[in-house]
């Protein structure tokens, strides 16, 4: 009779707490949650400061973002956050997932970072941490932190208002190597998920709708096998693996005149050979396919392919190939990005101090920036219009998560206009107060916007019928990844090897030390005299 009666008591206290959750807030009260959640936000500066200092030490470059992924997800754990690890067979990638209920809300930013951009932060010129190591030439070390602050803030403003709803938050490991978002939709893991926010590092706080500049693209390895042979005692007797390669490479540069010149495609011989005086009986050769749209970059792989089988019929050698990432082009949700650069406008640009000034304009003077050399902005970006004329350029693999459900990359602003991109001068804001403000300025506009998502049931519905009419019905999405494939975890491997045990020495101590500035004893900001 007891346990009857509880399971009743139970049951009625359930049914009260949905019939509060469900009933409509109105929007002054929204709006004071709003205004509470940036409040809060504020208050999580320091650790967002710690968060970025300290991934920013560690380095790491895709798929071995094995400290990093252990340092966000202890955060994540310690913050009620349940944890998923090693998802599509990725061991640095996770789900970090709190809340029950509509609407889920997925939260993403990408960890790793560029080959041979070490850099102390707050210099402002070339002054690696460890020369020829990896570092954070493109920012990567600042969306997850964002993400977090925005998500634990929602997450204590939910649970006090009985506010139904998912938070999950990812990280995109290997970015930069196009490397895991296409494995993480073909294996179902967005299935479920209502919206997306993305983050990524930019140098004002930003949104935009519609197609996207850039690119999408296929990262194909083609591996040659020939016969070995004595290169001076017998060489008839070889197949040479690396001829094929080589003629693989010239035979593409002999098709750039006759490709479309909105195209971009890039490769690096990964093998190519022993030693010289043994024929390399196996060679690789790695390919960039990009072009702006899914059927154009089929296309380009296709010729690709051509290429290839060509190179080895002249050689008399084989050729496999396997697919190591993919990105589509990036298609963004109007309904979401007009809701969030509302917020964006609330928020503003941070106050940059003097030091930060100094700092953008003589990096952007060292790099002979040829348009930008006034610093840091002071005036916020418009809306991001759909591109109606293609342009091309870079890639980013939240394209496929972006043709799978209603999606937004939140710009915020971190870095330094007028840089590379992909460079060590990247790297020089990123652990900085420009990074650190700039953190807590897109955790703001997030924090906001993802209270709208959760309390106006209408956005997420208004968010779907664009996403199905005005994207979806233009082009359907399929993950240029097959169901076989699977993702390159092995890349980088020998790289992080032998930089890990030298850049441990380096790693951020917020025990012991202010900030990573105050660790390598930084005076900031450091320019040429």
């Amino acid at each position: 009779m007891k346990k009857t009666l509880n399971v009743l008591l139970f049951t009625f206290g359930l049914v009260l707490g949905l019939t509060a959750q469900s009933k409509p807030l109105s929007s002054e009260k929204i709006e004071a949650l709003k205004k509470e959640a940036t409040e809060k936000v504020q208050a999580r500066a320091k650790l967002a400061q710690v968060m970025v200092d300290k991934v920013f030490s560690f380095s790491e470059l895709g798929f071995q973002e094995v400290e990093t992924s252990k340092y966000l997800t202890g955060i994540l754990r310690d913050n009620g956050f349940a944890i998923e690890s090693g998802i599509s067979g990725v061991p640095t990638a996770w789900m970090a997932r709190w809340g029950s209920g509509k609407p889920v809300i997925a939260i993403g930013s990408d960890l790793d970072c560029i080959p041979k951009a070490s850099q102390k932060p707050g210099v402002a010129y070339h002054d690696p941490i460890v020369e020829g190591a990896p570092g954070h030439g493109e920012g990567h070390n600042s969306g997850i932190p964002l993400n977090i602050i925005a998500a634990i803030t929602v997450k204590e403003i939910m649970e006090r208002e009985k506010i139904p709803g998912t938070l999950v938050l990812w990280p995109g490991v290997a970015e930069e190597l196009v490397g895991t978002k296409a494995f993480f939709t073909r294996d179902g893991y967005f299935d479920k998920v209502d919206a997306c926010i993305f983050t990524h590092v930019a140098n004002n706080l930003s949104v935009s709708y519609g197609q996207a500049m850039g690119t999408g693209l296929v990262s194909v390895e083609y591996e040659f096998e020939g016969e070995a042979a004595h290169a001076a005692g017998a060489p008839w007797r070889g197949r040479s693996a690396l001829d094929a390669v080589e003629l693989m490479s010239i035979g593409w540069q002999y098709s750039r005149e006759h490709l479309d010149p909105l195209q971009r495609s890039h490769h690096v011989i990964k093998n190519g050979g022993d030693q010289p005086n043994v024929v390399p009986s196996k060679a690789s050769i790695w390919f960039y396919f990009r072009h702006v749209t899914y059927p154009l970059i089929m296309d380009l792989y296709k010729k690709g392919n051509r290429v290839a089988e060509g190179a080895a019929l002249m050689t008399d050698t084989k050729v496999t190939s396997k697919i190591l990432g993919s990105a589509w082009p990036r298609h963004f949700n109007q309904v979401i990005a007009e809701t969030m650069y509302e917020n964006i406008k609330k928020v503003g640009l941070p106050t940059w101090s003097e030091a930060d000034q100094i700092l953008a304009r003589a990096i952007q003077r060292e790099v002979k920036s040829p348009r930008d050399t006034n610093g840091l902005p002071s005036k916020l970006d418009t809306l991001g219009q759909p591109v109606r004329n293609p342009i091309s350029g870079g890639s980013d693999d939240i394209g496929d998560i972006s043709w799978k459900l209603p999606t937004i990359t939140l710009g915020y602003p971190s870095n330094i206009p007028g840089l590379p991109g992909h460079h060590w001068a990247n790297a020089v804001a990123m652990a900085t107060p420009i990074a650190h403000k700039g953190v807590v300025a897109g955790a703001k506009a997030e924090a906001m916007t993802l209270l709208d998502l959760l309390l106006k049931p209408e956005l997420i519905t208004k968010a779907w019928e664009y996403f199905r009419t005005e994207q979806g019905m233009k082009q359907q999405y399929t993950p240029m990844v097959n169901p076989t494939d699977k993702p390159a975890v092995h890349l980088n491997t020998e790289i992080m090897e032998e930089f890990r045990p030298k850049l441990e020495k380096f790693y951020y101590d917020e025990k012991k030390y202010g900030s990573y500035l105050e660790q390598l004893g930084i005076k900031y900001p450091v320019v040429r005299k």
